[in-house]
């Protein structure tokens, strides 16, 4: 006669996420030990991680969590097997949980535990290669966009200098927009500034070597012309505000929030993540 009832098997259930089963043939091993079917079902998901550790995570999704207030947000990427798995309920609620847990202090070491569970529970091999965290410093907020299918991600810092900037509805439409713009616009950097020199310095070859069957009094002007389209691609203040259909840039939409709310407004620091571009790192 089993030591224990279906309301074990349910809270079991609850309690670990694994199958209806897998719960039952776990209590029948411990004799309705509740603790002991636990560390069995644990073990046991350890050991299913590791057979399934080497099969390839192709698929996933980005996901954000920003604290209340606004003051820490982060973005993470979770890979799986198959996009069946990544757009399961269940394993978006994991990931949300995962970024929950990261923006409150949490590590992915730390984590491993409730990786390693999930993996027994979903039934494919799970990774967390990468995340960001961004707390604001001084006066502004951190915000976060995930794309429709989650697999593109944002995460943003912007500050201001002044208390009521923040708190109001200019500012936070404009960071909401910031957020796209960075997902649609794909920037590599907040300003032309942050370019590495050696990287200008090859673009500006390569632009020479395009054009040098070109007068020579026309060559410089074509150059500069190229590396200015160059720096609208890859520098986010640079580039067209999607918006309002790049007939203004980033900087210059800044630049008028900025203006009609007496304040100086800046991009701090910025993450954009698509899902399987670690994989390719």
């Amino acid at each position: 006669m089993a030591d224990f009832t279906a309301a074990d098997v349910a809270r079991l259930r609850e309690a670990t996420g694994a199958g209806l089963m897998d719960c039952k043939k776990a209590l029948l091993e411990s004799k309705g030990g509740f603790d002991a079917a636990v560390d069995i079902l644990r073990k046991r998901g350890s050991a299913s991680a590791a057979k399934k550790a080497s099969r390839a995570t192709k698929e996933g999704v980005i996901a954000q969590y920003i604290a209340p207030g606004a003051r820490a947000g982060v973005l993470v990427e979770i890979n799986c097997e198959t996009d069946f798995v990544a757009r399961n309920e269940s394993f978006r609620a994991f990931c949300d949980d995962l970024a929950r847990k990261l923006t409150g202090g949490a590590t992915l070491q730390g984590l491993e535990a409730e990786r390693v569970a999930a993996v027994a529970r979903i039934g494919e091999n799970i990774q967390l290669p990468r995340f960001t965290r961004f707390e604001v410093s001084g006066q502004g907020i951190v915000a976060a966009y995930i794309h429709t299918g989650a697999k593109v991600g944002v995460l943003v810092e912007v500050g201001a200098g002044k208390e009521a900037t923040v708190a109001s509805e200019e500012f936070k439409q404009l960071v909401r927009d910031i957020t796209l713009q960075i997902a649609a616009g794909n920037p590599s950097v907040i300003s032309r500034e942050q370019v590495p020199p050696a990287t200008v310095a090859k673009e500006r070859e390569i632009a020479a070597e395009q054009v040098k069957n070109k007068p020579p009094q026309a060559i410089a002007k074509i150059v500069e012309g190229k590396l200015e389209k160059f720096f609208q691609g890859v520098c986010l203040v640079d580039q067209g505000f999607v918006k309002r259909n790049s007939e203004v840039s980033v900087k210059e939409h800044i630049g008028g929030i900025a203006k009609q709310l007496g304040d100086e407004i800046v991009v701090r620091r910025f993450a954009r993540f698509q899902v399987g571009e670690s994989l390719a790192a």
